[in-house]
């Protein structure tokens, strides 16, 4: 490796830092526009070894970890620079698909407030490693502390660690999905459980000094202290185990105000790629609603949560691959309003169905704004006109965007 001085050009679309050289971009992690730095280089990428001159913009991190853990790329740089920086992410993925439209401020997030945390947890000896992998490195990052995380998760990482060790700690890396939720921690570990005559006393005391609600591995339940509970709006929703949630709790309300406020004039609405409820039961409380989930333990808790609920109008479920079995134009045209949130590999056959359909509102929720905005793009291609996007921050100082982008029929 050769260490050279060079100056910052711009922030990538990940939250690294562009130098440009002739033999093409450099991506140096940690450092702002503006800066000299010196660095390490090895074929396009580089570590940073010295800040020379710092940008005015360049801000204290709030983790200790920050620089070693890979969870966060941008705690260096102040809010407002931060805020804009997400918001072009989402405006330049719309102009690479040749869409000309003003994308709405940052709807911003707050520390400490994420509620679902993917640790990577790994045995050594007596001991559990428990955190996140190192930035570009498989390495893994025993965090002491997060930020971003709700205090909930955050306060009881020793807790999580012990429970990882007495439940059959393995020498390969596992993930431990923990979700916040209003009666305790959800956890669902990906490797089999392994519980004894001797264990299993000792895990359930374990459960209720960390306030764990459940536990699980892989989607089957080992020991229920009690269900964990969301609430969607005024709705009651046991969630599956390992099931999807948006990040925060906050954005979720935001998206799902937008949302409503937009297809309030419909009838019946289908919401697709519904999950566990998260918009469906929200919108039932004034529309009829027909969730679509491929996903059979979020259908299912749908399903529940709608029955066991008191005020909504009719909401039905169907279980449907909505990748290879998009609802048809046919299909569609029994609905006033369409809302989609897929993974973040878009909804691409959805999004050509609905362009060639006559439903005259859409409301696309995405995590992805690369593949919201091929969708978009189709959707006005097929006669739709994109009245307001609006970039929302869950995923604190990452390089992630969520956005809500709304769009009425113009043919």
């Amino acid at each position: 490796m050769t260490v050279q001085t060079v100056t910052v050009a711009a922030l990538g679309a990940k939250g690294d830092g562009v130098v440009e050289t002739p033999n093409g971009p450099l991506h140096v992690p940690y450092v702002l526009p503006g800066e000299t730095v010196s660095v390490e280089i090895s074929g396009n990428r580089a570590k940073l070894v010295e800040i020379i001159e710092a940008a005015p913009q360049r801000v204290d991190p709030t983790c200790r970890h920050f620089g070693t853990c890979g969870g966060c790329s941008l705690q260096h740089l102040q809010m407002h620079d931060y805020a804009g920086w997400k918001r072009q992410i989402l405006q330049n993925a719309l102009q690479a698909r040749g869409i000309s439209t003003e994308v709405d401020p940052l709807v911003p997030c707050d520390a400490s407030t994420r509620r679902r945390a993917g640790f990577t947890v790994l045995a050594s000896g007596k001991s559990v490693q428990l955190g996140f992998h190192r930035m570009r490195d498989n390495r893994l990052v025993d965090i002491e502390m997060c930020p971003v995380l709700l205090a909930q998760i955050s306060g009881r990482l020793d807790g999580l660690r012990k429970l990882a060790r007495l439940t059959g700690g393995s020498r390969k890396p596992a993930r431990m999905l923990v979700t916040a939720t209003e009666t305790g921690l959800d956890v669902d570990l990906e490797r089999t459980v392994q519980l004894t005559p001797r264990t299993a006393p000792q895990t359930a005391d374990l459960l209720s000094q960390n306030g764990i609600a459940r536990l699980s591995s892989d989607g089957q339940v080992f020991m229920e202290v009690r269900k964990p509970r969301v609430m969607f709006g005024g709705v009651a929703v046991t969630p599956p185990p390992g099931g999807f949630l948006q990040a925060t709790i906050s954005a979720e309300n935001t998206m799902s105000m937008l949302i409503a406020e937009y297809v309030q004039p419909a009838h019946r609405v289908a919401d697709l790629f519904s999950g566990c409820g998260t918009f469906a039961l929200r919108l039932a409380t004034k529309t009829t609603v027909h969730a679509v989930e491929n996903h059979a333990g979020s259908i299912a808790a749908l399903d529940a949560a709608a029955r066991n609920a008191r005020g909504l109008k009719p909401v039905t479920t169907e279980k449907r691959d909505l990748f290879r079995r998009p609802l048809m134009p046919a299909e569609l045209k029994r609905f006033d309003a369409v809302v989609f949130d897929p993974p973040r590999a878009g909804a691409e056959e959805q999004a050509r169905m609905i362009a060639n359909s006559s439903v005259p509102r859409i409301a696309a929720v995405s995590c992805n704004p690369g593949t919201l905005a091929r969708d978009l793009r189709t959707l006005i291609d097929g006669g739709y006109r994109l009245e307001r996007v609006v970039p929302i921050d869950q995923f604190l100082w990452s390089h992630h965007v969520e956005a809500v982008a709304l769009l009425s029929l113009d043919r």
